[in-house]
Parts: C-alpha cells; sequence; structure tokens
C-alpha cells in the first residue's frame, strides 16, 4: 500500500455514500502522483461537495471499518496489490489476456 491509499479508499468510500463515487475515483486515478489532503479539498471544490460532511465520513467509524475488514481479507487471502484476479478460488499470477484465457479454460475442462 502507498502512503496515500487508507486516505483514498476513505475518500473514495465518502463520495460513494454521497453519490459521486465515480466522479470521485476518476480524480484520484488522473492524479495518483499528487494524492495528498489538498486534492480532497480540491476534489470537493470540484464537485460541489459539502467538504465538512466529506471530512466527517471519511472519517466515520463505519468507513474506517469497513477499511480495516477489506486490508484484513486481503491480508488473508493473499492479496497484496491491486488487481489482484482469481477464478474459482484460485489466484492468477499471470494476469495477461493469454493467461487469463488458460486459466479459464482449465476451469471449464474440468467442469465437462
Amino acid at each position: 500500500m502507498h502512503n496515500f491509499a487508507r486516505k483514498a479508499a476513505s475518500i473514495a468510500l465518502a463520495a460513494d455514500t454521497m453519490g459521486k463515487f465515480w466522479e470521485v475515483q476518476e480524480k484520484l486515478y488522473k492524479n495518483t502522483s499528487q494524492m495528498d489532503i489538498s486534492l480532497i479539498k480540491e476534489i470537493a471544490t470540484d464537485l460541489k461537495i459539502d467538504i465538512d460532511e466529506f471530512q466527517r465520513k471519511m472519517n466515520s467509524k463505519e468507513i474506517q471499518a469497513r477499511i480495516s475488514r477489506d486490508i484484513a481479507d486481503a491480508e488473508n487471502s493473499d492479496v497484496n496489490g491491486t488487481p489482484t484476479i482469481f477464478i474459482n478460488g484460485k489466484k492468477i499470477k499471470d494476469r495477461s489476456k493469454k493467461g487469463i484465457q488458460g486459466v479459464i479454460d482449465t476451469e471449464l475442462e474440468k467442469k465437462q
């Protein structure tokens, strides 16, 4: 995880509660090299989000608990980055189109 990962997750989840997930997500990904507190304010201003409500939601116990659960789930599933792909419960190491298709084909052959 990068230094701003938890904050970025908080931003995205708070935005989701305000019906602005996709807009915020797009701005976060366009600005990955400058993720800091000033970016939060810029995003809120651009999207006309009440900054005080936004920050309250970001810091809420519910959102922080959800992030902690997601981190624990990732650690328990040997997920150490995104994207991580699982097919039928198996972690895919070769995430190329050919690699993924090969795993899908193998799993489909088992079903026949």
